[in-house]
């Protein structure tokens, strides 16, 4: 028997292939950068507890007498003479060199307070999103392994009708020398071989498609063509009666969480109404040479600041973050009642699919025992060899249909384990 495939083919498992999915997936690290940058966004909302600490230095050549004055008061060596009048309404050139470090240090900020809250519960949600996002990816991965190994079954069905026609085929060209049969039951003969080794040729095709396919999730070279070494059975699943929705499912608690963020930033700007107080204190060296200290001062002090009216801006963002919360909230019932509504659709189709399953064995059985009818009257002289590529025919139909029931079947069970799956 001649090998499916010129190239080198490579065997593959399903738990090879998400293994190295879930270390080289190139939209899994894109995910994982989204948290990271959730996380840095929290962080950077620890300036609500921490102090900012700036320090400058800064050279001055003045004639100015305001700060000409100053500049001397600063470096404590204000003289007598200083105080002329004529002195101090056109006094010489004066240079200035002060080093200051500030401190500005907050200590009730409510709307930054609420806005922290708000940050840390969406990284949490981020978290679940990546989680999810893992989740689906490899949903679809478990999809595809099960299209590679549909799609050898396929080839291995065609294969094995390609040997049946090609027999046939012979047996058709004897009877036809032998002037038992007419050209044109020859040609019917090879339009169906031509059929068969097109319908082959394209299952070929498909297995080199998912092999591409496969290759990109796990983000290597492509133009390899995988085998799946994990067999093709027919799953079963106990009771469907005690699967329900859970809560707690990584895309749905992420929902939740995200309507909870909006209603801390409403929060937030309710909180915008109230005070601010930042305490603050500075440290200044002053000199009239570059990078000398002479004279030095200190400054610390509160301030308690309060945006009484800003327009209605305030007004208008309260009003806002009220609608986009009320929106969410909206939005978070929609999805939980949307996913409720698929779980409730895929268990009536594991239903449906046990049930064809039972069917799609019958005919295929019967379609079995009509060919080997229709072969055995055909070699009797009662049937036409049209009758035999016919049951021929319908046997392949048969045969893939039952395959690709078991296909929809297992991949139906897989869905609803990842439509049930907690976090």
């Amino acid at each position: 028997m001649q090998p499916v495939f010129s190239q080198q083919v490579i065997n593959l498992t399903q738990n090879k292939l998400i293994q190295t999915i879930k270390e080289q997936n190139i939209f899994l690290q894109i995910s994982n950068q989204n948290y990271l940058k959730a996380s840095a966004d929290f962080k950077e909302t620890k300036a609500v507890f921490l102090p900012e600490i700036s320090a400058s230095h800064t050279g001055v050549l003045t004639t100015n007498p305001l700060v000409a004055f100053g500049s001397k008061l600063n470096q404590e060596i204000l003289t007598q003479s200083d105080f002329n009048p004529i002195l101090l309404n056109n006094p010489y050139q004066t240079q200035n060199f002060s080093t200051v470090i500030e401190v500005k240090q907050p200590l009730f900020n409510m709307d930054a307070m609420y806005q922290r809250k708000a940050s840390k519960i969406k990284k949490e949600a981020t978290y679940l999103q990546v989680q999810r996002a893992k989740e689906h990816l490899i949903l679809g991965a478990k999809k595809s392994y099960m299209d590679l190994q549909l799609a050898y079954k396929s080839v291995a069905v065609l294969e094995k009708t390609l040997q049946t026609a090609t027999a046939n085929k012979q047996i058709v060209n004897n009877n036809f020398k032998q002037g038992y049969l007419k050209h044109s039951d020859i040609l019917e003969v090879e339009v169906y071989v031509n059929e068969v080794e097109n319908a082959l040729q394209m299952a070929k095709s498909n297995v080199k498609n998912i092999s591409d396919y496969l290759s990109y999730l796990m983000n290597e070279k492509q133009n390899t063509v995988f085998k799946p070494l994990d067999s093709f059975p027919l799953k079963r699943v106990n009771t469907l009666h005690d699967i329900i929705l859970s809560n707690n499912r990584s895309d749905v608690k992420a929902k939740e969480l995200s309507s909870n963020v909006y209603k801390q930033m409403h929060n937030a700007n309710k909180m915008r109404f109230l005070p601010r107080l930042n305490a603050f204190g500075s440290y200044q060296l002053y000199d009239n040479n570059l990078f000398s200290a002479s004279a030095s001062g200190y400054v610390i002090g509160a301030q308690l600041s309060w945006d009484i009216f800003k327009g209605s801006k305030r007004f208008a963002n309260k009003q806002k973050s009220k609608a986009i919360l009320e929106k969410s909230k909206l939005e978070y019932h929609q999805y939980k009642n949307k996913s409720q509504l698929d779980l409730n659709k895929t268990k009536r189709k594991l239903i449906d699919l046990e049930k064809q399953i039972v069917l799609k064995n019958l005919s295929l059985l019967q379609s079995k025992e009509m060919l080997k009818i229709k072969t055995n009257r055909f070699k009797e002289g009662l049937d036409k060899i049209a009758d035999v590529l016919l049951a021929e025919t319908q046997l392949v139909q048969k045969e893939l249909e039952y395959h690709q029931t078991i296909y929809q079947y297992n991949y139906t069970i897989v869905y609803l384990e990842f439509l049930i799956k907690k976090n």
